[in-house]
Parts: structure tokens; sequence; C-alpha cells
């Protein structure tokens, strides 16, 4: 996947009918999604179960896009190789699952996938310094993990500023997960971000049997962060 800062809308399957994630994945797809978001909760780092690699594994061959696989586990490094093998992406760690951030990226990078680093809503973005030479892709939490649904949380706005500061020149990637929509995309943009979850935004009011409606709800977000985009250049 060669590398751009043009605005990727990534929708959270977390949000989709689970008893249908085959036909959810397409529909999402063929309405305009450039990602699938897979959420990998354990039900300790994070208050919810979620996918394991069989599920993730399932997920694989209905994905034509790109599978971006958020691990929101502790410990992170044994299950590293597992989600690779199951066909990710790209996977995402978070700084706080464990005592060796470095080490997760080093693992990650190790299994020939993408790979990134996500910070809670009270990490501050300076602690992954060290880290943006391991990665391509930065997430930045704007809601406390665990839970799709939630209020955007709008500190996060600055500090997708303060990692897109830090990033520089080089090719990273900088996603936002929680409470994205229409109406908090814009400075999310404007500060910096190209990548965007979206779970209950995406899925709200559609279905596999009205895909059309997850279409609408993708081109709402795509307008108003390219919208944004435009105003900043």
């Amino acid at each position: 996947m060669s590398f751009d800062r043009s605005i990727k809308i990534a929708p959270s399957i977390l949000s989709a009918d689970f008893a249908n994630f085959g036909a959810e994945i397409r529909a999402i797809e063929d309405q305009g999604a450039d990602w699938v978001h897979i959420d990998v909760m354990d039900g300790h780092f994070v208050p919810n179960l979620t996918f394991g690699p069989p599920a993730v594994k399932a997920f694989r061959p209905h994905v034509k896009t790109f599978m971006d696989v958020h691990l929101m586990i502790a410990p992170v490094d044994p299950y590293i190789e597992a989600y690779a093998e199951a066909g990710a992406d790209m996977i995402v760690a978070h700084w706080e699952a464990g005592p060796h951030p470095h080490r997760t990226l080093q693992a990650i990078k190790a299994q020939g996938v993408k790979c990134g680093i996500s910070l809670n809503p009270g990490t501050p973005a300076n602690v992954i310094s060290e880290l943006l030479d391991l990665v391509d892709m930065v997430l930045v939490m704007s809601v406390n993990p665990g839970f799709g649904g939630q209020k955007f949380i709008p500190t996060s706005i600055n500090k997708v500023r303060q990692v897109r500061e830090m990033i520089g020149d080089r090719e990273i990637h900088i996603q936002v997960d929680g409470g994205v929509d229409p109406t908090t995309v814009g400075p999310l943009v404007e500060a910096g971000a190209d990548c965007f979850v979206a779970g209950s935004a995406v899925f709200k009011g559609g279905s596999v049997d009205k895909p059309e409606v997850y279409g609408q709800n993708i081109a709402a977000i795509r307008a108003a962060a390219e919208g944004a985009l435009k105003a900043a250049q």
C-alpha cells in the first residue's frame, strides 16, 4: 500500500450485525469504505470481549480493501503472530498494554505487516517520541476504549496536533477512533489526522438490506473531512 494523506474512512465492524459479518463487510466496502477496522478486546485491558484470531481469519476473505486490526489486549506480544497469520494488513497495539512498546512494535514488524501504536485519552502524546521510526500509524483514541457509541473527547484534537508535529515528514498515518462523525471529523482533519474509524456513525440506520444508508453515512463523514482539508490548504 503506497502512502498518502488522503482521507480514509475505516468503519468498525464492532457496530455491524454480528450474525452477518461477511455480508456487512462486503456492504461497507461496496458503499465506499477505504479500510475495515477490527476492534479486538480482551475483557481485561478493556471492559469488553470481542474477536479472537479465528474470527479475524474468517473475516479476511470478505475484506478486499485493507484490514486494520486494533489490539486492545494485554499482554499483547503473545498474540501478534496469530493475528498476523489470521490476515491482518496492519496490527495496532496500545502503548499502555505492556512495559516494552518498542519490543511490541518490533514483533509486529517481524511478521511483515504494517504496524501502529495507539494512545488512550489519558496518555500524553510525547510518550511515543522514541517509537515513531518504527510505526506506520499512530492511533489517537478519542474515547476510552472498550465500547462503541461513546461521546467524543474534545482534547483529542490537540493530541492529534501534537502527534502531527512530532511526525514531521515521516510517512505515518494518524488515525482517530471514537465518536467520529460529520460534526467532529473536521477539526481532526485540520489538526492533521487522515484516517477515521467510525462505528455507529456508519452503521446507524442501515443494514445489508439497506446498504445505501451506509454509503450515505460514509459520504457525509468524507464530505465533512474533505471540506476541512480543502479549507486548511
